[in-house]
């Protein structure tokens, strides 16, 4: 997978996570600059959980961020499709569930969960809106579906700078740290092709879910996305 487009192959992605597990969390801390504790804290305040909840962290990876939610005192699941990132986080002791999912079909009963989560992992479903979907039929009503993305920089000039940082440092970084620099090249690509933070917005409403909104951290560079599964 060379070139990045939104017809991604779910084998090919999932190939792809396998080969870049062992040293997936450390070089995306080193090409955020530092940021992802950050933003992870953020999504983590954002499902606003309490003790006992039961939350979905969906494309979970080495299922960092799943701990995080756990830490809450939350029952979380970490679901993804990459044996290799689920293998990679049960190697390292992650307190917590791992289970493959494709999250297209979601293997879950409906109203299963208080919440849902995907962090940096929706852009590289095959079919999004379908897994937003599926996100908003596991979640109980008056749940919170969160998602946690790279996005559009609302300023033009940090949005010039930061494409040009995307498209040529970061590979350059993970060339340096990761095993696999192709599957940063992709990365990389993937969020240029990304749709804006209205877009997705609006992805969230056609999913059903109300009260729909989204809130940019660092200038928009991630956006953090949020809907509640309404009542029938």
């Amino acid at each position: 997978m060379s070139r990045a487009d939104l017809e991604k192959q779910p084998y090919d992605v999932a190939g792809m996570f396998d080969s870049i597990a062992k040293r997936y969390d450390l070089t995306n801390d080193v090409a955020a600059l530092g940021q992802v504790r950050m933003w992870r804290a953020e999504m983590v305040e954002s499902l606003d959980v309490e003790a006992g909840d039961t939350v979905l962290d969906l494309a979970a990876g080495t299922g960092t961020s799943t701990t995080a939610i756990a830490r809450t005192g939350a029952q979380v699941v970490a679901a993804d499709f990459s044996l290799g990132m689920m293998a990679e986080g049960r190697r390292r002791g992650a307190p917590v569930p791992f289970v493959g999912a494709d999250a297209q079909h979601l293997p879950f009963g409906d109203d299963s969960f208080d919440a849902a989560v995907i962090s940096f992992g929706l852009r590289n479903v095959h079919e999004p809106k379908l897994a937003l979907a599926e996100m908003a039929r596991v979640v109980k009503p008056g749940g919170r579906v969160v998602v946690c993305e790279f996005s559009t920089p609302s300023s033009r000039i940090v949005r010039t700078v930061y494409e040009k940082y995307l498209l040529r440092a970061v590979p350059a970084v993970a060339r340096r740290v990761a095993t696999s620099a192709d599957a940063y090249d992709y990365l990389a690509e993937s969020i240029l092709e990304w749709p804006d933070q209205e877009s997705l917005r609006a992805w969230f409403m056609d999913a059903g879910l109300g009260r729909a909104q989204f809130r940019n951290l660092t200038g928009g560079i991630v956006a953090l996305h949020r809907g509640v599964v309404p009542h029938i």
